[in-house]
């Protein structure tokens, strides 16, 4: 009987520890009233005493836990990604620890040499309610948070960056949706997101108003109320977050961690996470860049227009003889293509969608049209009837929720339209969390303050992106602008839409950010009228067979290098705190032997004032060359090595 009093007591306040593969990071895990855990770089305490439940109603989880085993195991396997936005092969490498608990359910960790991530699993039978699920971490400093906040669970995910210091950070302050980027006084990074999520509500934090971040959840809606023609008013809710079935894994909980800031850009931990694809054939599957008419407001003009331009058959046609005169693989007809935006079966007669695909196929250009996701939810037989027309894939707009509903929501479009052979873009959306890796035909969210927003998107949140939201999946910015102004001198609406930042700046854009459908939001007029930028613009792939990220420091600056076959694109960009930077680049990422035609572009003497000015330089290069590159403010630099 002592013996038996000696191992439950020793199971209950167990203290277990597990490594990742390098033992670069530690993960300390003590049971005791609750699962604790503390999360050690080195010999550097990062994450102290964070605490993990859930809530079920009659039992919670992780409370008072007793352990039944544990089980230790090790992932080391390279992954073929599916649409590879960064690299085509991931490696994945993990020490994995699975403590299976008394109550029939069990929590996984598992330890990158770049990372940490847990989940609980559960196995009971029929369905189970989740009231709440407690993630809490706290910090042995005062960090550096950047953090996107929002007043309520009803959100288009676009908001700008907060930076605050956690310990100012209030309860009484506004929650954050993911992801959170945190900055440690030992010059650490952590970017936190989560993976793997279906049929359960996005996380979002706030302040625990004692130095530290704690979950909240919207809870389900039961009834919904007419909200106009995009949405739903939600007018009950559920007691729950979730309903769910007993037996299941929940999401993935993720810390992305570095001592340099290149590992955040360069992470691909929510694909590691992700499930599996589901798809056996996705050949069909093809991304690509896309000729967007809506920042424009359709406005082709110009000796060679001899119509009327604006939302109609005439200029959709010349929108589609510009995408196939540079090699866009698609056009998108944004809202006014239906005659009503509840409709999707009557197309506008002034534009004639029919006629636009019929055009389109002739020339080699598909044809993507956007909706409303009330519309889709009203009308989900759409998906055949938009394959039947020809149609390549589907822009879906103003979700703006994601409670466990609307995250069901997206999932249901994505096995749809796969079924149909149609790409999905979501917009007014969540963050990528792992439906991407399902179902490759998910090509690329919103859920960014990107240059839809004008005056309203600026290099210095923007150089924030390839560090936060961008870092944890494919994200739909919309760059491309012609029209180019320093912040102070920007004046600019549609159709005469402009962009802050340089030229040379938004050319880098195609190289450093990530998207499997990449928008060219600008007019073909000014791209026929900048011959040079619209060859090198689609000229960039929208995927890639390798990404080396050069240097870079969170919000400042980022310098990338990405190969697809034997040519290498080079993108470098810039905030405006800086009147100029100089950098050196090393070429010792390409070919020995070989040498290198390359293409750049970069800021003129003048783009510091006049953010249109750019100079376009040929040169050639080869391996061991270093290049010395100055980009100004709010700058970039963009170059094409062949």
């Amino acid at each position: 009987m002592a013996f038996i009093l000696f191992c439950g007591a020793e199971m209950h306040g167990k203290n277990i520890d597990i490594k990742s593969p390098n033992g670069s990071l530690k993960v300390n895990i003590e049971l005791k009233d609750k699962i604790y855990y503390s999360v050690y770089a080195g010999d550097d305490l990062l994450l102290k005493d964070c605490s993990l439940s859930m809530d079920l109603g009659k039992e919670v989880l992780g409370q008072s836990p007793k352990l039944r085993n544990m089980k230790r195991g090790v992932i080391n396997e390279s992954i073929k990604r599916e649409i590879p936005i960064k690299n085509a092969l991931v490696k994945n490498s993990c020490n994995t620890l699975r403590l299976n608990m008394s109550g029939n359910y069990a929590v996984e960790f598992r330890v990158f040499d770049d990372g940490v991530a847990y989940r609980f699993v559960t196995e009971k039978k029929g369905e189970i309610d989740v009231l709440q699920e407690d993630f809490t971490i706290n910090f042995p400093d005062n960090y550096l948070a950047h953090i996107s906040k929002t007043s309520g669970f009803k959100t288009s995910y676009e908001n700008p960056y907060s930076h605050v210091r956690t310990a100012d950070y209030k309860e009484s302050d506004e929650m954050s949706y993911f992801p959170v980027l945190l900055e440690t006084n030992q010059n650490y990074k952590i970017l936190i997101s989560e993976a793997d999520l279906s049929d359960y509500p996005c996380m979002f934090v706030k302040s625990t108003g004692n130095n530290g971040l704690k979950s909240v959840f919207p809870k389900c809606p039961l009834e919904f109320g007419e909200d106009g023609d995009r949405s739903l008013k939600i007018e009950k809710e559920a007691d729950y977050i979730a309903k769910t079935s007993g037996t299941r894994n929940f999401p993935w909980r993720f810390f992305v961690i570095t001592d340099d800031s290149r590992g955040i850009v360069a992470n691909e931990m929510a694909y590691k996470l992700a499930a599996p694809c589901e798809l056996e054939d996705y050949s069909w599957v093809k991304p690509g860049q896309v000729s967007w008419e809506w920042w424009n407001g359709a406005t082709p003009y110009g000796p060679d227009v001899n119509f009327v331009s604006g939302y109609n058959l005439d200029t959709y046609k010349y929108f589609i003889d510009f995408a196939a005169k540079y090699g866009i693989s698609y056009i998108l007809m944004d809202e006014g293509w239906a005659l009503s935006t509840r409709d999707p079966y009557t197309p506008n007669p002034k534009v004639d969608v029919h006629e636009i695909i019929r055009y389109g196929k002739e020339k080699g250009v598909g044809v993507v049209l956007w909706l409303t996701w009330l519309t889709v939810e009203n009308h989900f037989d759409l998906f055949k009837t938009f394959s039947d027309w020809g149609v390549s894939g589907i822009k879906i707009d103003f979700m703006d929720r994601s409670d466990q509903w609307m995250v069901n929501y997206y999932e249901r479009v994505a096995k749809e339209a796969a079924k149909h052979r149609l790409f999905v873009d979501f917009h007014g959306s969540f963050k990528p969390a792992g439906l991407e890796r399902r179902y490759p035909n998910v090509l690329s969210y919103e859920g960014v303050r990107g240059m839809e927003q004008m005056g309203g998107c600026y290099p210095d949140n923007s150089l924030y992106l390839p560090f936060i939201r961008n870092a944890v999946g494919p994200m739909d910015y919309t760059p491309g602008a012609m029209i180019s102004m320093q912040p102070e001198a920007y004046r600019a609406e549609r159709p005469n839409a402009a962009s802050i930042g340089t030229r040379a700046y938004q050319l880098a854009l195609y190289v450093v950010f990530e998207s499997g459908v990449q928008m060219l939001a600008d007019n073909p007029t000014l791209y026929y009228r900048n011959p040079d930028c619209t060859e090198f613009i689609t000229g960039v792939p929208v995927t890639w067979d390798e990404t080396k990220v050069l240097d870079a420091k969170i919000g400042e600056y980022v310098i990338v290098a990405k190969r697809k076959g034997e040519q290498w694109f080079i993108g470098a960009i810039c905030n405006g705190k800086e009147k100029e930077r100089e950098f050196e680049i090393h070429l010792d990422f390409l070919k020995d032997s070989k040498n290198y035609q390359m293409t750049s572009f970069e800021d003129g003497i003048n783009a510091a004032r006049q953010a249109m000015d750019y100079r376009k330089k040929d040169t050639v290069v080869k391996s061991g060359d270093k290049l010395q590159i100055k980009l100004v403010r709010n700058g970039g630099w963009a170059a094409v090595l062949k």
